[in-house]
């Protein structure tokens, strides 16, 4: 499929989850994570959810970095040249949904992206070779293009892989795993 028919056909999926659903996929996932070999670094990137699209629910996968005493890195979007500034997320931080509902640090301690080590990454499709369809703005593929080589790229997905993603591009950057509910892929 192309990427124009799985962000129709995953958009439609992730809506008929009801919210149990999600928060039971979502802890599925967080639990899957800790099966990773990937706790020893410092500087975790993450998303926070947003609920009107029906992503997964990130507030356990924050719950186990805290309680793990990582840095914890949140980012601010840019529509006007679609890149993202990143954050560290502390006590004081005060998150604000932006026009798209995208919640959001207001401001902050900011992060370099070659300083982090582990990003988890919300996307609607991934397939067998670690290629991931978003929404289509390149968000992502611009930020992970400023990672670091060694910089573990972890999708997480409510759904199970596609074959293939026709027409994906050289500037996509593919994930080095994905997890879902029942399973940790590994690219």
């Amino acid at each position: 499929m192309t990427k124009k028919q799985l962000r129709l056909k995953y958009k439609a999926l992730r809506q008929s989850l009801t919210e149990s659903e999600i928060d039971e996929h979502s802890i599925a996932i967080a639990n899957r994570l800790l099966n990773l070999d990937i706790w020893n670094k410092s500087f975790y990137h993450i998303f926070l959810t947003i609920e009107e699209q029906k992503e997964i629910n990130t507030d356990y996968i924050l719950n186990i970095l805290a309680g793990k005493d990582k840095h914890i890195i949140i980012s601010k979007s840019n529509f006007e040249d679609y890149s993202m500034s990143h954050y560290l997320l502390t006590d004081s931080t005060t998150i604000k949904k932006n026009s798209y509902n995208i919640p959001e640090p207001i401001d902050g301690i900011p992060i370099a992206s070659n300083q982090l080590q582990v990003v988890f990454i919300p996307l609607l499709a991934f397939d067998e070779v670690g290629n991931r369809i978003g929404y289509g703005k390149g968000f992502y593929d611009r930020f992970l293009n400023q990672c670091q080589p060694e910089t573990l790229k972890i999708g997480l997905s409510f759904f199970e892989v596609e074959t293939e993603i026709f027409n994906s591009s050289t500037d996509d950057v593919a994930l080095d795993f994905c997890i879902t509910p029942n399973k940790i892929y590994k690219f």
